[in-house]
């Protein structure tokens, strides 16, 4: 090997690059856990709010030691931006990929023009948005074409308007429009991730990250770290959309009017049974039903909405109710048919509900003075400043300043309140606040204003934070979320980490235990591998997760193959009489060829799971990729200067075996191609019977593929899943509970609601599950206890995931085109390695085999397997990293034939033959080597990956098989078939 020296310091510097790398990491973890144990101490888990107290003492040890210097050369602050970063999987958190409603910024662009031909091209593009992958805008602009008639996009009424004439005029064609509006929309995309970006600034999680994923109008969120998830939802999704409106008086006569007509309309609307009464009355349902017979003497006959609706509310309010009536109520005032009888004077109200104060089982209702166009009187675009404060009564507030235009028509807002003795409602996100009275004549001058109510300090720091950085141009929707609670992240770092040991002890015994003193310089190599692997992800910034710390461990049991294969060439080389050195030096150089197709192969399907995949799958590929580069650097020169450093020393030998494997799997001469024909039947076999399972059982698809929620629930004692899905289907008409992993533990999928937007949806949800489960959880545990990253961590939700129908759409066709991608890539690369499509034809059609086969087994198995068995993104990496590996044994096979070809001819399947037999030694080492690696993922790796794993040792098993019994026999039928034709 030429360059030693310039390998050796190479190899000497990577090393220490990596171990300084790593060094921040163990900086890090050192001081966090001291943090944990801080914040533990200094606050108690009975205290009100806890989540959010325990992190604010995290950040304030944090702060404190941030800048203190650490052995010298970092501090906490330095370190942390360097240490290795752990995924939401390991870590807990939330990732949130959040869609930016570019329907809202085209409306808002067109001033919410109601001309028809606008209005049908945006519906018709929601409906085509549902199945294409074009983005929304270029989807509206071929609908609007379609429609458009003689209408134009620079109509005065749709694009020419008063906010756009400097850029838009009437004459312009609807051509030179579009460019204009696109960059509009892309401006708009960036304003919301701007605004995004400073919101997340202000919550406090160390290493956010927030990226655009291309012009889709997606914004991907993580936080990794964040406990009070619900927090950090409402932060995201918020549009703070800050308004000012004028309540009515108290006790206006005419909304009264409007009330009782519209309980006697809604008589006729509602059923009018009345239902059998309660044994027990709840204090609000008491409450109501005492208003609803005393002050509106309504009692002898069913009264719809004063059975939910006690009017005249406290201050400026119109009315209260208990919260879980307000929708229902809600929808009735929004009927066409009952807004029609509000009187003239108040005709154009709007009715808001109040943001109701934790505790409370009640709600104030609000009637707010509108015009035609239902704008407000002010808008939050007139802040210039808010922050978090006290009252005067010392309580949490907000205080806001507003610009100069807002505080002129603050006054003049406020002194209209003040001779009219109204309320000011200040609204957020359409729920009202406050709504103070206005006692100060003239008006309340200079713009400053208070946000007063039952708040928590962190409640005043967020709502300050997001009014701070603005609102959000449009609406931001929730189309994927994936959270996991802190206790979940440290149980997949012990079972992964213990997964790793156990395999990692197998295969360096293994290779010992096999290739004796060459086995152990194989174990120093991949030893230093690991340490490489993690250097590299450290100092790149990537991010490691579960199905990472997967790659990892397998590429352990996939690293050792180019040692075996290079330690199998060496032995051949002995038994033709060369020299130690000489056999060394050409069993690396024979090695070479078939080491670099077999990992290019799988490189290349490790990139298009890069490419296509999203979330932890990117962490997977992206450790793959690391561990093939640093396999192959270690295998084919850390290894040979270990063995070239032994030899040198006075002569000395090396076997390359040990007394129990010399000679094993020499001088084999197995006829491989004389049973290909029962192998076609055994593979038809299983092929027609997992086709058939998968045309009429077809497969258990996760909530990636078909939208919905799920939620992974852990109790004290065992639970049965059968019991617990009749329940929540009764609550929430569409759920399904399976054992996940340990009796103690659920898997709850449910697509109740997975259209609606918002994260009150998520809120009902959590709070159904909490009611319909309460009974089976310890006696005492309470909501807070039951959410992700509750004061609770050892029972309750621990993972949820919520998977829109949009995206589920876009995860499936990445998902087909990853895998025909894969397909087609590596068809082209054995074609141009071997030059003959044969090769290509034998491959390809091993790997169809290996697919379709594990797909059956899934399909088969699906209902009698102890572990989930869902087809989501992690099942598409295993599909795709059984294609590699199948990949990766059939191109060592075909180097190895294509070499005996080339020396001695084609001899009709001798050769063939031969070749199998001499590489057998190779393959069922690697099988072995990497069976033995997943099975430790499998059993030891935690429930997430169990079905994962399950799908690779399919995979590994059916692979090794059809590079012997497939792909081979295939290959050389078709060949045959050439060369009988040439000969002819």
């Amino acid at each position: 090997m030429n360059n030693k020296g310039l390998i050796k310091l190479f190899a000497l510097l990577f090393g220490l690059v990596s171990v300084y790398q790593l060094s921040y990491t163990f900086i890090t973890s050192k001081i966090e856990s001291d943090a944990e144990a801080h914040a533990a101490a200094a606050v108690s888990t009975d205290e009100e709010d806890y989540v959010a107290k325990r992190e604010q003492a995290e950040a304030r040890y944090l702060d404190s030691v941030a800048k203190n210097p650490i052995l010298g050369f970092t501090s906490y602050e330095d370190a942390k931006k360097k240490e290795l970063n752990k995924g939401l999987d390991l870590k807990g958190g939330i990732n949130v990929t959040l869609q930016i409603s570019v329907r809202d910024i085209l409306s808002g662009l067109a001033n919410n023009t109601k001309n028809p031909a606008f209005n049908k091209a945006l519906a018709d593009a929601d409906a085509a948005s549902r199945n294409s992958d074009e983005t929304y805008l270029e989807l509206f602009f071929d609908a609007f074409d379609a429609v458009k008639g003689d209408t134009k996009l620079a109509s005065p009424d749709i694009f020419a308007n008063k906010g756009l004439s400097d850029e838009i005029n009437f004459e312009m064609s609807d051509e030179e429009v579009k460019p204009i509006i696109r960059r509009k929309v892309d401006e708009a995309v960036v304003s919301a991730f701007e605004v995004l970006r400073e919101r997340i600034d202000g919550f406090g999680v160390t290493q956010p990250n927030i990226q655009r994923e291309g012009n889709s109008g997606r914004i991907l969120v993580e936080l990794p770290g964040a406990r009070d998830i619900a927090r950090a939802q409402d932060l995201l999704s918020s549009t703070a959309q800050l308004e000012f409106w004028e309540t009515y008086e108290p006790g206006n006569q005419h909304l009264i009017n409007f009330f009782i007509q519209a309980n006697e309309e809604l008589k006729s609307i509602v059923e009018a049974d009345t239902p059998e009464p309660m044994e027990e009355a709840s204090e609000i349902d008491s409450l109501l039903s005492d208003v609803a017979q005393d002050s509106l003497d309504l009692a002898t006959e069913r009264n719809p909405l004063f059975e939910k609706l006690q009017l005249n509310g406290p201050g400026y309010a119109i009315g209260l109710a208990a919260i879980q009536d307000t929708a229902e109520i809600g929808s009735w005032l929004r009927m066409p048919r009952i807004r029609r009888l509000l009187p003239p004077q108040v005709q154009f109200t709007k009715f808001m509900w109040e943001r109701p104060s934790q505790g409370t089982e009640v709600a104030a209702l609000y009637a707010l003075k509108s015009n035609r166009d239902g704008v407000p009187r002010m808008s939050g675009d007139v802040v210039s400043d808010a922050r978090d404060q006290f009252d005067q009564y010392n309580r949490p507030a907000v205080g806001m300043d507003m610009n100069v235009r807002g505080a002129r028509e603050w006054q003049e807002l406020t002194n209209e309140a003040n001779l009219n003795n109204t309320g000011i409602a200040i609204v957020l996100d359409n729920r009202v606040y406050t709504a103070p009275g206005v006692s100060q004549k003239g008006g309340i001058p200079g713009g400053s204003s208070e946000i007063t109510g039952t708040f928590t300090v962190t409640e005043t720091k967020d709502i300050a934070n997001v009014l701070r950085a603005g609102k959000l141009p449009a609406e931001a929707e929730i189309i994927d979320s994936f959270v996991v609670g802190p206790s979940l992240g440290q149980e997949a770092i012990d079972s992964g980490f213990t997964s790793f040991v156990i395999a990692m002890i197998f295969v360096l015994i293994w290779m010992i235990f096999y290739y004796g003193r060459a086995g152990l310089f194989s174990d120093i190599a991949l030893v230093f591998n690991i340490v490489l692997i993690f250097g590299v992800l450290a100092s790149l910034g990537a991010v490691l997760t579960l199905p990472g710390i997967a790659g990892i461990v397998l590429t352990i049991g996939m690293s050792v193959d180019a040692n075996v294969l290079i330690f199998e060439r060496i032995k051949e080389e002995l038994q033709k009489g060369k020299g130690m050195a000489q056999a060394v030096s050409d069993g690396f150089d024979n090695a070479l060829s078939s080491i670099l197709d077999a990992n290019i192969t799988t490189g290349l399907t490790a990139l298009i799971l890069l490419v296509f995949g999203s979330g932890p799958i990117k962490g997977f590929a992206t450790t793959l990729i690391i561990g093939i580069l640093t396999s192959l650097f270690t295998a084919i020169f850390v290894t040979r200067l270990l063995i070239d450093a032994y030899l040198n020393r006075r002569g000395r030998k090396l076997d390359f075996a040990t007394g129990i494997t010399r000679g094993l799997f020499q001088n084999m001469n197995i006829d491989f191609l004389s049973k290909r024909k029962i192998a076609y039947v055994v593979s038809g076999v299983l092929l027609i019977a997992g086709l058939a399972s998968l045309f009429t059982k077809g497969l258990d698809q996760g909530v990636d593929f078909v939208g919905g929620r799920n939620y992974q629930i852990r109790f004290v004692d065992a639970v049965n899943p059968v019991e617990i899905s009749g329940e929540l289907t009764d609550a929430l008409g569409s759920a399904s509970a399976k054992t996940f992993g340990d009796a103690n533990q659920i898997m709850v999928t449910t697509k109740y609601k997975v259209d609606v937007q918002g994260t009150e949806v998520d809120e009902e949800i959590l709070g159904i599950l909490f009611n319909s489960l309460q009974k089976y959880l310890p006696d005492g545990t309470t909501y807070e206890d039951f959410v992700p990253g509750g004061t609770n961590e050892d029972v309750g939700v621990m993972k949820y995931r919520k998977v829109g129908p949009t995206i589920a759409d876009d995860i499936k066709k990445n998902a087909v085109w990853a895998v025909i991608g894969s397909l087609a890539v590596v068809f082209l690369y054995i074609l141009l390695r071997f030059r003959r499509w044969q090769f290509s034809l034998g491959a390809v059609a091993a790997v169809f085999h290996d697919v379709l086969i594990v797909l059956g087994v899934f399909s088969v198995t699906s209902s009698l397997m102890p572990f989930s068995m869902e087809i989501d993104q992690a099942f598409i990496a295993a599909i795709l990293t059984v294609i590699g590996y199948s990949l990766n044994d059939t191109v060592v096979v075909f180097d190895r034939i294509r070499e005996i070809i080339a020396e001695r001819g084609w001899r009709a399947g001798e050769n063939t033959n031969m070749a199998l037999n001499s590489t057998l030694s190779r393959t069922l080492n690697t099988s072995l080597t990497t069976l033995v690696v997943l099975l430790s993922i499998f059993i030891f790796g935690g429930e997430t990956l169990r079905g994962f794993m399950f799908a690779m040792i399919v995979g590994v098993i059916v692979g090794t098989y059809s590079s012997l019994f497939i792909a081979t026999p295939i290959m050389f039928d078709s060949l045959s078939r050439k060369i009988s034709a040439g000969k002819k």
